[in-house]
C-alpha cells in the first residue's frame, strides 16, 4: 500500500455533484497494490491517524491531528501503484484489480476512521478534481 500524506490547510475533492471538504488537517492519496492486505491498511491507519506533524508553540512538529483539531480527507489513487521505470507510458502491473481494490480503501478507511474519526473521502474509481492548500509544504510518502 502507498499513501501520499499532505499536511493542508484546506482540501477538497469533487466527482460531478458529489463533494467531500476538510479544514486544516490531512490529504492522504491512497493506491492499493497487489499482496497489500488488511493487515497493511490497519498498521498504515494507525500510522498515519498518529503522525506528529503539526507544529508546536516552538515551530517544530510536535502536534498531533488531535491536538491541532485537524481532519483527514482519503482519495483512492490508483496511478500511485504505477511504474515510470520503463518507457514513456506507466504501467500498471503492480495495481489491484478495481472489484479487489475498492474492498481494501474501504477496509483502509474504516480502520482510519477507528483510529480517529473525523475522516472524509473521496470517490471510489470516479474521475475527481482534487484540491488542495499545502501546508508547509510538508508532503511524506508512506509505503508498506
Amino acid at each position: 500500500m502507498k499513501a501520499v500524506i499532505q499536511r493542508v490547510q484546506r482540501a477538497s475533492v469533487r466527482a460531478g455533484e458529489l463533494e467531500a471538504a476538510i479544514g486544516p488537517g490531512l490529504l492522504v492519496l491512497t493506491g492499493q497494490e497487489v499482496g497489500d492486505t488488511a493487515e497493511a491498511c490497519a498498521w498504515a491507519a494507525a500510522k498515519i491517524a498518529s503522525l506528529r506533524i503539526f507544529e508546536d508553540a516552538d515551530g517544530k512538529m510536535n502536534l498531533g491531528l488531535a491536538e491541532v483539531g485537524g481532519e483527514i480527507l482519503v482519495v483512492s489513487q490508483f496511478t500511485l501503484a504505477g511504474s515510470l521505470a520503463k518507457g514513456r507510458r506507466p504501467s500498471f502491473d503492480r495495481a489491484m484489480a478495481p472489484a479487489a481494490a475498492r474492498v481494501l480503501f474501504h477496509t483502509f478507511l474504516e480502520q482510519l476512521k477507528a483510529e480517529y474519526p473525523r475522516v472524509k473521502s473521496g470517490f471510489f474509481q470516479e474521475h475527481m478534481e482534487v484540491e488542495l492548500i499545502n501546508d508547509g509544504p510538508v508532503t511524506f510518502i508512506l509505503e508498506r
